[in-house]
Parts: structure tokens; sequence; C-alpha cells
């Protein structure tokens, strides 16, 4: 919709100025960035609403930038934009995150159609952010913040913290929780899910209140701030 903020990452000068033109007609605020490491950077510096972004640049090709947006979290509607007309390079594209492409030369109905779609896709996700009590979780980023402080998690720590929270409320038992964040069959004879439970409630209870992670003895765990023994 008119007022959102689009990245065009194009070095072709021509394309990107009859890109920029027509967007901004259309009510768009637009900002142009001519090679692949000035994109990255300003996706990464500034909330963008939409990534418009060409394949073959200077610097980092968009295939690189697509993939390091998506490794820092950023879920920002993709638009590949290209010359390139191979399935290869299209599978490659979305694979590493892209939501959608278009190859030059196009026709520039289709391409704002395009813009209008992923936009669209993009708003109907709904709120990024999941609340409880004073914990904040960005969805896009993968951040964690609670009372405004930032809470470092590692990459299994951050996995069992988000299906606790996707699942806030309900007792989610330790055969769930090992094969829905270890992908593992449920082991009885080990306690890694326990440890991985203790860790996390120092990160994320210690010090405040009221205390989220909760064992619900002979069932599981569960991540309530209302939480009745």
């Amino acid at each position: 919709m008119p007022g959102n903020r689009i990245l065009v990452v194009e070095d072709e000068a021509k394309i990107a100025s009859f890109v920029q033109k027509g967007l901004s007609e259309e009510g768009y605020s637009v900002e142009i960035a001519s090679d692949g490491a000035l994109g990255l950077r300003r996706a990464l510096e500034s909330p963008f609403d939409l990534i418009v972004l060409d394949l073959m640049l200077p610097e980092m090709d968009g295939l690189e930038v697509c993939k390091a947006l998506r490794q820092k979290g950023l879920s920002i509607p993709i638009l590949m934009l290209t010359a390139r007309d191979g399935v290869d390079d299209k599978v490659r594209g979305l694979d590493l995150g892209a939501d959608d492409y278009i190859t030059k030369p196009f026709v520039y109905e289709e391409f704002l159609a395009r813009v209008r779609s992923n936009l669209r896709k993009a708003r109907d996700r709904g709120d990024p952010y999941m609340r409880v009590a004073d914990l904040v979780f960005d969805t896009r980023l993968r951040r964690v913040e609670r009372a405004g402080r930032l809470i470092e998690l590692s990459s299994k720590e951050m996995a069992l913290f988000q299906f606790l929270l996707e699942h806030r409320g309900e007792v989610v038992s330790r055969k769930e929780i090992s094969e829905r964040v270890w992908d593992i069959h449920f082991d009885t004879t080990t306690n890694v899910i326990d440890v991985h439970i203790n860790r996390l409630r120092k990160k994320i209870d210690y010090g405040y209140t009221p205390q989220l992670i909760h064992t619900v003895r002979g069932s599981g765990y569960t991540l309530n701030d209302e939480f009745l023994p």
C-alpha cells in the first residue's frame, strides 16, 4: 500500500531510476542501493517493507545478499529481479529465502502487481511480536528481550524457547519437546531437556517477576505468566 518503504538494490542506473520513478508515483517511499554490499547494509540498518533485489550485482550478488539477510533473521519480503531466465537461478533464489522473482525485461504492470502482492502477504502475516508479561520476542529478528534487556540465547535454547512460547499456557511433555526441538525419538535415560530448560530459566526468569517457565510434575513444562500449580 502507498507509504510502504521499498529498497531497490539495482546497479543499472536506468532500470533503478525507472523503478524508483514508477514506485514513487504510486506513493511508495523508495531508496536505491547500487551494489550488493550497500544493499545489505541498508537493509540491516533501516526498516523496509519490501526489497527488490537484482541478481547480478557488484560487491555481492543478489543470492549472497538474500542468504545473508535470511541468516540475520530478517523476514522482509524479497522480490528477485534478474535478467537470467534459467530455472536453476530461480530455484536457488527461492531456496535461499526469496519470496518471488520477475525476469528482465518485464512488463511494469506485472512488476507492480508483484510488489503489491508481496506487501499484502507480509501484511497478512500479522504482528511479528510475541509477548508474555514483560518479555517480547521479535519473530523476524529472532530477538528476545525482557524488561527491555536483550537476552542472548544459543540456537538450541532459541528453538526450545520458541516452542514453549508457541504453546504458551499449554503443558508440553518431554517427549514432545524431544521430538519437536531435537527431532529425535524420546530417550527416557537422557537429561538433555532438563539441562536446557534450566539454562533457559536462568536467562529468562532469573532476577525477573513473574517467573514464566514452570515444571508440571509428571507431565512436562509450561511457559505461562499466570501459572497455577
